[in-house]
Formats: structure tokens, C-alpha cells, sequence
């Protein structure tokens, strides 16, 4: 496992980070667009350094990679997983339990809208930026624009893993060029560092508030994709996250926000093209192309995220069981949702062809990020305040904290409704009607199959008997036991309907052996629910684990030499 780790963290790079790790590409001079009325002067940059190094320190460094990262649903992250940890840590209290599962399956809904947007706003971003360079290729940004998504999509099926690895040199180069450049610049103007002090941002929010509210919507374009961290968790771990943020991630981005400021502040019309500004004229050929490369892998963390939020939906009864693949032996949360893959490339394909544009994208990015951020932080305060720790007024009050700053991050995105903005709202309001429709029909459906379900117990006494059961469920046939063994498989300790029909109804001749092998994914957790005591002729309960690859080896016979297996949870791997 030790020599996996480098792997992990460099396949994190090429997963995780892409969307993040872009933004400096645009969130700096966003600040001084001539919209937001904010002047180029060296007090400005300042200002706006300011914001952008306390917005990720707070949102990203502390708020997802040090506490929320901390929260795994049996190793799977996300709204969806954070939603069920506070729905049991609520369970005392069933209108806080209630609106716990409103906000959580809201926040999920957004988050899909926002899977579908970045891949649409990145690349078209990526491909009209290299057209700004080569003229010539103007008309051609929609097809390649389409070709590229396309074939971005297509290299899903290879899995995370490898899609990672492959990914993750270039993120990598990417990250290293980013700092270079930016220490760079920071040498050349060392006073720039002076933004780290807070008292530039709160005195400039207290001096001039709407103009410092306008700003927070440019400080925001620096936070997304730090949702997708938590909801990558699952292919990687919280450990190769943590290590590529704190590693190398994060002092890349603020070494090159840091460096565009100091260029701005020895020349104010770079604020024009800041980044760009930061390369001698012989690198920046090469660095328009790996610009184009890392903004076009950027949309991978938000694909990914989808799959591992659809895994939990359908975990959690909010859409029905779906197909998935799972892509490492090693990795249990790497997998591949193949019709999940297919619907985000037509709604992407269709989104690029609506707006034509990133700038007209762009008005419609952040309002769902932002949102699902807010859900983040009050399920996490649920959380901590139903612990025990010595911390957990500290922990409450840094929530309350990134709440207050959250809520005017949305407020001030939300200024962008009419101009887009609706539309991830509007979609997300359709994935939560979607979500809330199936969960509420499978518990209908719930309620009949048990009244038709045979008790374990019951078969089990039929199978020991040798002769009918006699109980309030519809009657078994006489039969005599024949050598062989049956296998069923179940969700809870009842047999379903069509399970016990094969063994007993439809041969009528039930095996000497019988096990009832209940494939739940709650893991360690469902196997000390269910009651592992071997019952008459070896009729027992086992909570089994699906494993880790698409095609795992079963044993032909669960006699002795497999019962390990079986208590162990796993059914073998290739």
C-alpha cells in the first residue's frame, strides 16, 4: 500500500485539482474588470490579495481539507455522505432529521447542475483562449469545442485511475509553472506580501461595503472545485487529497495570485491579462498550450464527483439501483457510472450549443457551487454539535464564521440571476423534484413487498421441519430436503419475494444447505447488524461487500473452505 501512495497523490492531482486549479487564470483580473469599478492601484491589489489568501485559507485549506474531509460515509464523500452522517447524528429530533434530508438532496441537485456546467464553461474557456492566439481557428471553437468533450467523455470508461494517472503529469507541470512564475514576480516586488495581514480586507469592506460585496463574487472564481474535493474523496481517500493540497497545490496558487499582483502593482495595465503577463515572451507559446491542456482537465473533477454522488443517491434510495463499474482492486470508491457518463456528455453537448459562449456561461457559474457550499457548512455544524469533543465550541463558532461569509458569497452571485444564473437552479430544482419522487414511490413500494416477504426465521423452521410452514405468510410445499446448496441474495435480514421463490417455489425441491447472503453496502457496519448464527442445515445470515472490480470471483461452493470468505465480507477478488 505504501508504495501506491505517490501514485494516489499524483492521480489526485490529475482528478482533484484541475477545476481549482485553474482559476488563476481568471479570478485575479476578474477583480478589476471595468463591471466591478475597481481601479488598478497598488491599495486595490492589495485588497483584493487579501481577500482571495483569507477565502482560501478559511474555505479550502481549513474548512474541506482539515474538517470536512474528516467526515466519510463508509469512505465515500460528498453532500449526499455528509447528508446521511447528519441525518444519524439527528435522529433525535425528526423535523431537524427531516430538513437535514431537504438541504442535503437541494445541495445534491446543484451539484449536478454544476457537473454539467464546468466541463461546458472549461472547455469552451480553453479553446477560445487559443483562438484569441491563432485568429484563424475562430470559427472552428464550437467543433473542436464539441470533438474535445466527446472524447473526454469517452475516456471515463478506462477509470479514474488511469484517467488520473495520465492526467496527473500534466497537472503536475502545470502546478510547478505556476509557482515558478510567481515567485518570480514576488521577488522582483516583495511588498506585495503585505496582503497576508487581514486588516486590508476588513478595512476596505468597512469603508466601502457594496463595492467590497461586488468583489466577493470575483474572490469566489479562486473556491471552485473545492466541493469536488470532498466529493472525490471516495476514488482516492482523504490522505492523497490532503497531502497534493497541502503539499504542493495550494502554495502554487497563492504564489502565482500573489506574483500577479506584484506585476500589477509595478505595471497597472497588465490587469489586463495578469497571468499571461507573468511569462517572458519566449514561454508563452508554451504556456497558452498548457493552459489549453489543464482547463480542459479541469472539468474531470466535477465528471467524477457525479459518479460518486450517483453511487450514494442510489445507496440512499434517491434513484433506483444503476449500473457501475467497478475500474481498481485497491480503490473501492474508484468507479465508473456508465449511464451517468452518457446523459452529462448530451446535456454538456447541448449547453455548449445553447450559449455558444464561456462569457455567456459564465453568468450561470457559482450560483450552484456556492449554494451547495452553504449546505456543506450547516451539515457539518449538525454534525459537530450532537459530538462530544472538548472542540466542538471552537469547531461551531469557525462554522458560524465561513456561514457568514458563505451566505455573502451567494448573495453577491445570486446578483447574476437574471443573466443565467437561473439556469442551475432551475435544473437542480428538477433533479430534487426527481430524487424526492423515487425515494417517496420506493418507500410505497417498500411498504407492499413487505407484507409479501418471507422472514428468514420462518424459512429457515420450513427447511428444518421438513414440512410446511404454517404462518401468517402464504404456505411453503412439502418437501424433503436434497443434497446440494441454494445461495440467495438479500438487502435485509427478510428473503425477498423472488429469492425465496427460487429455492422453494419454483423447484419445489429446496437444498440440504441454504444461504441467505445479504450484499449490503454499509460494510463492517451491516455485518454486525445482521445476526451471523448459523441456523438448522447450515441456514445462515452473511453481509457481504461487493468487491473492488467489475467481475468479482465467487466460491463454487460455500462449504468450509469458503465460510472465511463470507464472514470476511468479500467475495474474493481476480
Amino acid at each position: 500500500m505504501q508504495s501506491k501512495k505517490p501514485a494516489l497523490v499524483l492521480a489526485a492531482l490529475g482528478i482533484v485539482y484541475g477545476d481549482i486549479g485553474t482559476s488563476p487564470l481568471y479570478a485575479f483580473k476578474e477583480a478589476f474588470v471595468p463591471a466591478h469599478g475597481l481601479a488598478p492601484t497598488p491599495a486595490n491589489v492589495l485588497v483584493t490579495l487579501s481577500a482571495l489568501f483569507w477565502a482560501i485559507t478559511l474555505v479550502v485549506s481549513l474548512k474541506y481539507v482539515w474538517v470536512v474531509l474528516r467526515h466519510d460515509n463508509d469512505g465515500e464523500g460528498g453532500v449526499l455522505a455528509l447528508t446521511a452522517l447528519a441525518h444519524r447524528a439527528s435522529a433525535a429530533n425528526p423535523r431537524l432529521a427531516a430538513m437535514v434530508i431537504v438541504l442535503g438532496v437541494f445541495a445534491a441537485a446543484l451539484f449536478y447542475g454544476d457537473a454539467i456546467i464546468t466541463p461546458a464553461i472549461s472547455v469552451l474557456s480553453a479553446i477560445e483562449g487559443v483562438a484569441l492566439a491563432a485568429p484563424s481557428l475562430e470559427h472552428w471553437v464550437l467543433p473542436i469545442t464539441l470533438g474535445i468533450l466527446f472524447g473526454l467523455f469517452l475516456v471515463q470508461r478506462h477509470g479514474t485511475g488511469r484517467v488520473g494517472v495520465s492526467f496527473g503529469p500534466i497537472t503536475l507541470l502545470w502546478f510547478i509553472v505556476l509557482g515558478v512564475l510567481g515567485l518570480v514576480s514576488i521577488i522582483e516586488t516583495p511588498q506585495v506580501l503585505a496582503a497576508i495581514d487581514p486588516r486590508h480586507a476588513l478595512g476596505f469592506a468597512i469603508e466601502h461595503p457594496f463595492a467590497a460585496f461586488v468583489l466577493m463574487s470575483a474572490v469566489f472564481l479562486a473556491l471552485t472545485g473545492g466541493e469536488a474535493l470532498y466529493a472525490d474523496m471516495g476514488h482516492f481517500g482523504a490522505w492523497p487529497v490532503r497531502v497534493a493540497w497541502y503539499g504542493l497545490v495550494c502554495p502554487a496558487l497563492l504564489l502565482n495570485y500573489f506574483g500577479q499582483g506584484a506585476l500589477v502593482m509595478r505595471n497597472p495595465a497588465a490587469a489586463e491579462n495578469p497571468f499571461y503577463g507573468l511569462a517572458p515572451e519566449w514561454f508563452l507559446w508554451p504556456l497558452v498550450a498548457l493552459a489549453a491542456a489543464a482547463t480542459v482537465i479541469a472539468s474531470q473533477a466535477t465528471i467524477t464527483g457525479a459518479y460518486s454522488l450517483t453511487l450514494q443517491a442510489s445507496r440512499l434510495g434517491y434513484l433506483p439501483r444503476i449500473r457501475l463499474l467497478h475500474t481498481s482492486d485497491s480503490e473501492r470508491g474508484q468507479i465508473y457510472v456508465p449511464a451517468v457518463n452518457w446523459l452529462m456528455l448530451v446535456a454538456v453537448l447541448l449547453l455548449v450549443l445553447a450559449f455558444g459562449s464561456s462569457g455567456a456561461l459564465a453568468a450561470a457559474y457559482g450560483i450552484a457551487v456556492s449554494g451547495t457550499m452553504i449546505v456543506t457548512t450547516l451539515l457539518t455544524a449538525v454534525i459537530a454539535a450532537q459530538g462530544h469533543s472538548r472542540r466542538r465550541a471552537l469547531l461551531l463558532g469557525f462554522l458560524a464564521l465561513l456561514l457568514l461569509i458563505e451566505t455573502v458569497f451567494f448573495a453577491s452571485n445570486a446578483m447574476k440571476f437574471m443573466h443565467g444564473g437561473w439556469f442551475p437552479l432551475v435544473l437542480g430544482a428538477l433533479i430534487f423534484l426527481l430524487l424526492t419522487t423515487w425515494r417517496r414511490g420506493s418507500a410505497l413500494v417498500a411498504v407492499e413487498r413487505k407484507r409479501l416477504d418471507l422472514p428468514m426465521d420462518a424459512c429457515a423452521s420450513a427447511l428444518t421441519a421438513g414440512r410446511a410452514a404454517r404462518t401468517r405468510h402464504r404456505g411453503l410445499p412439502q418437501f424433503r430436503p436434497q443434497p446440494g446448496t441454494e445461495c440467495a441474495a438479500a438487502r435485509t435480514q427478510a428473503l425477498p419475494r423472488a429469492a425465496r421463490a427460487h429455492p422453494v417455489r419454483a423447484h419445489r425441491i429446496p437444498r440440504s444447505a441454504a444461504r441467505a447472503t445479504a450484499a449490503a453496502p454499509g460494510g463492517q457496519r451491516a455485518r454486525r447488524r445482521l445476526d451471523g448464527r448459523a441456523r438448522a442445515l447450515w441456514f445462515s445470515r452473511r453481509a457481504g461487500c461487493p468487491g473492488s472490480i467489475a467481475c468479482p470471483r465467487r466460491p463454487a461452493r460455500p462449504d468450509r473452505r469458503h465460510r472465511g470468505d463470507l464472514r470476511r465480507g468479500a467475495f474474493g477478488h481476480r
